[in-house]
């Protein structure tokens, strides 16, 4: 890449993030969006790791070249010496934009961005979240150096504004620094809303990585206690995918481990599904939520944060415990016109985003962070 050119008018970008398609997760399908959208207006690389992903080449070549480091993953947290030299030895002028959901990836961009005199934008995908027997430790590390690295960003995106209030509580950002950015959906998930039929069980579906945040567990716990007929439809990977086959098949459940689902396959999936479920402990701003909204699903989802910004009001929100999922997807179960109503304000919430236009509020961020 040539370092200080720019296909349009405004200066390269560097997209720093912990994992990249094909790793599976929310945060890496988000990167790549942006990526690929800035892309058309401006030179842009990525830097990531090779965790999670299996590139065929440690450059990979086309609108958006992406550079991939070699990293050691300790607690769900990928360590890339290599990654944080290449931030050290970049020529050129660009913009320098971290994705954040993980630790010391922030870290390692402050200190370069320190020792480069340059300023760095920080995209807050989520709260870090203990993992493994660290974990103990998160509360300092949150404290004395996370902290410092998302109050050194020029500038803080959050995805709600319930989320730009817990960065500048919780981390003493200040409030002119934080600027909300929703996901965004790809045109190619847009359907018409869902038309219920009485023919069948409810086909319903998840979309998601299977790691303890987004706790299908509780999916599962809830379709034992369903009083209507549901076939459940889980596409994903992750560490915890054999143990959530072995529950559902001791539990009884007549459900489909897909596996993950790219392109074509992820959008056949939705198309086929009747209902949406999402039963995670916390989110950012779910993006398999907003891509079944598009595709017409009406979404139940847990109530808590993330979900409820995006969902309350268009979807269907529960307790984050089995009975209340179980009473929610019942209730859709059974209602054929709540399940329409349900999709119509999903399909029409949907239509609110694109990711031209939360691309073109990122760069109005860019041109205020280094007019």
């Amino acid at each position: 890449m040539t370092e200080a050119v720019t296909r349009g008018t405004g200066r390269g970008v560097v997209q720093i993030t912990p994992y990249y398609p094909p790793a599976l997760g929310g945060l890496e399908r988000v990167a790549q969006a942006l990526a690929e959208t800035l892309a058309e207006r401006r030179e842009v690389e990525v830097l990531t790791t090779v965790t999670r992903a299996q590139p065929s080449a440690d450059r990979e070549r086309g609108p958006v070249r992406v550079r991939r480091f070699r990293a050691v993953e300790v607690a769900h947290t990928p360590v890339s010496p290599g990654l944080f030299l290449a931030l050290l030895r970049r020529k050129g002028a660009a913009v320098w934009h971290v994705h954040c959901a993980q630790a010391l990836i922030a870290e390692q961009v402050m200190i370069a961005a320190r020792l480069r005199r340059q300023k760095y934008v920080l995209h807050f995908h989520l709260d870090v979240g203990s993992s493994g027997p660290l974990g103990r430790l998160l509360p300092l590390y949150k404290r004395h150096v996370f902290a410092r690295a998302i109050r050194g960003a020029a500038a803080v995106i959050a995805l709600t504004s319930a989320q730009a209030t817990f960065v500048k509580e919780t981390y003493g950002v200040p409030a002119d620094r934080i600027h909300v950015v929703p996901n965004g959906v790809d045109s190619r998930y847009f359907l018409p809303p869902r038309r219920p039929t009485d023919c069948g069980p409810l086909r319903l579906l998840f979309v998601g990585r299977l790691e303890a945040q987004k706790n299908v567990a509780r999916l599962i716990d809830a379709l034992t206690l369903v009083k209507e007929k549901v076939q459940l439809r889980v596409v994903g990977d992750g560490a915890l995918r054999a143990q959530l086959e072995q529950r559902a098949a001791q539990c009884g459940l007549p459900a489909e481990f897909a596996g993950p689902l790219f392109g074509d396959d992820l959008l056949r999936a939705y198309a086929e599904a009747d209902a949406f479920a999402l039963p995670s402990d916390r989110e950012g701003m779910p993006l398999v939520a907003l891509e079944a909204m598009a595709a017409g699903l009406p979404v139940i989802a847990t109530e808590v944060p993330g979900n409820i910004e995006l969902i309350a009001g268009r979807g269907l929100l529960a307790a984050a415990e089995p009975g209340a999922l179980a009473a929610a997807i019942d209730a859709v179960a059974a209602d054929p016109g709540l399940r329409a109503e349900l999709a119509r304000r999903c399909a029409d919430a949907a239509r609110e985003y694109s990711w031209d236009v939360v691309t073109d509020r990122v760069e109005l961020i860019y041109d205020e962070v280094y007019r």
